[in-house]
């Protein structure tokens, strides 16, 4: 008996081992040292009215640090909105996120306890826009299994993604998610997110994969939120135009050029 409580306890640390491996492989995937795309966020409710909103985003690594800024360009009611991400590398640092509000000519930073709010409307929260310090939490292999795609059955990993904390669960807004990494490019394509506040499910599903610079780039995938099933709102994004590794110089991402705008 001893034995085999032994190995069940090796088993589960190879395993948590290298579901924390394979997680650090998807957050230092190359996905370049900058870029710049047409962003088409489609937002639909549970009646399948959809209202659609156009952006214009920019991305650069800053060292170990990402910055990124997005302006909103249509429709008239979003217009000039613009959005500000510095995702530190540091577990020291929390990351900082700013919104333009040209209605009121200010820019407002994102607070922590807003982080797990959604983003513009969307199912997106503000936490999504940036990405997990993996010293929060703790991992562990579900199984191995493929999901379908047109192309076929792709091989993948299931991993559950559980917070340490509570501290985390209030900022994120959820209380564990799973995600399927694909073991070709280590490349997020589906997660099931738990939230903290309600029985509510969000799916997020990666559609459309293109290579482009020879960097694998997500430029179709949809988060849904569901009720008992119920599809009760979706978002869709849709990248296109996308340069990468172009030149974008650091002044560009600052509060200045928020207000600024294109």
């Amino acid at each position: 008996m001893k034995k085999i409580i032994l190995i069940s306890l090796l088993i589960g640390f190879v395993f948590g081992q290298s579901a924390r491996d394979i997680m650090e492989k998807v957050l230092n995937r190359d996905d370049g040292k900058s870029s710049i795309s047409s962003l088409q966020m489609q937002l639909i409710d549970k009646n399948g009215h959809k209202r659609i909103r156009n952006l214009k985003t920019f991305a650069k690594d800053k060292g170990e640090d990402e910055w990124k800024i997005s302006f909103f360009l249509s429709p008239s009611d979003v217009k000039n909105t613009s959005f500000l991400t510095y995702d530190y590398k540091s577990e020291n640092k929390d990351d900082d996120q700013w919104m333009y509000l040209p209605a009121l000519k200010k820019v407002k930073r994102i607070p922590s306890s807003d982080k797990d709010s959604s983003f513009m409307g969307s199912d997106f929260s503000y936490s999504d826009m940036t990405k997990p310090d993996l010293n929060d939490y703790k991992f562990s292999i579900i199984k191995d299994t493929t999901i379908k795609r047109k192309s076929g059955e792709v091989a993948v990993w299931k991993i559950l993604v559980s917070p340490k904390t509570q501290k985390i669960i209030d900022e994120t807004g959820y209380l564990k998610y799973e995600v399927y990494v694909r073991k070709d490019s280590y490349m997020r394509v589906r997660a099931k997110y738990y939230l903290k506040k309600s029985s509510r499910l969000k799916y997020l599903d990666v559609k459309k994969i293109e290579k482009i610079n020879g960097i694998d780039v997500a430029t179709i995938l949809t988060m849904i939120t569901k009720e008992s099933r119920k599809t009760i709102h979706k978002t869709v994004l849709l990248q296109s135009d996308t340069k990468i590794n172009v030149e974008i110089k650091d002044k560009f991402f600052t509060q200045r050029v928020m207000k600024k705008g294109l």
